[in-house]
């Protein structure tokens, strides 16, 4: 689909990741890689945060100890990494620019959602301190029988407990392995950032540079009447 059609077209629900989407957390991922290298006196690969943007937390500490060569501290880089990144969202959560506006708009009118690779507790308490929690229907994490993006599982899951099928859904997201589970699961995209080249540009329908985007807002008052 081009973004002329997207354009044309009414979602009848919307699934937000939160990393990097509504939360301005990957700052905050970022930092906790580096002070968990840090902690156990390893150097960052060079390239790693970008090959670690949007990966399940538990995947990126496996990556860390693979890179680095030391498969024995797997557990242990990865708790690190949790505990660290938990303490950094708790002192500063803050949201992504036009996300709350958004959000509030269009949580009257639609069903809203959020699918996220990061741990419930992590993503209900960055939400509820930004006052946008109330405003989600439902909060879908990986873990269990759900796996965690790009498989799809997560935003298939956020569809069918919105009561729509995944096709009638859209999804937000900034990162192209959040994009890659949306499109596996059947959603329509809007990707968050510059739009890559290549390929990689096709994972979403519709790219903006953030959510405080003219044409995106007034897109979704096409949706509500407003």
């Amino acid at each position: 689909m081009t973004a002329h059609h997207l354009l044309s077209w009414s979602p009848s629900a919307v699934v937000f990741d939160c990393d990097g989407t509504l939360m301005d957390t990957e700052r905050h991922w970022q930092e906790a890689r580096n002070l968990t290298f840090r902690a156990f006196g390893l150097e960052p690969p060079a390239g790693f945060a970008d090959r670690a943007k949007g990966m399940h937390y538990t995947g990126c500490g496996a990556l860390m100890a693979e890179e680095t060569g030391k498969p024995n501290l797997v557990n242990a880089l990865t708790n690190t990494l949790l505990n660290t990144f938990t303490a950094l969202v708790e002192q500063d959560p803050v949201t992504m620019p036009g996300a709350a506006a958004l959000v509030r708009l269009v949580a009257p009118h639609r069903p809203l959602a959020v699918a996220s690779n990061c741990p419930r507790e992590v993503v209900e308490s960055c939400l509820d301190r930004a006052g946008l929690l109330s405003c989600f229907g439902h909060v879908v994490v990986a873990g269990g029988d759900v796996r965690p993006k790009p498989e799809p599982d997560v935003y298939r899951l956020a569809a069918r407990i919105c009561g729509v099928p995944p096709e009638e859904a859209l999804a937000v997201e900034d990162s192209l392995t959040g994009m890659e589970s949306a499109r596996r699961a059947g959603l329509r995209v809007v990707g968050i950032g510059p739009c890559p080249p290549g390929p990689e540009a096709e994972k979403a329908d519709l790219w903006v540079a953030s959510l405080a985007d003219s044409g995106l807002l007034s897109w979704a008052r096409t949706w509500i009447g407003a």
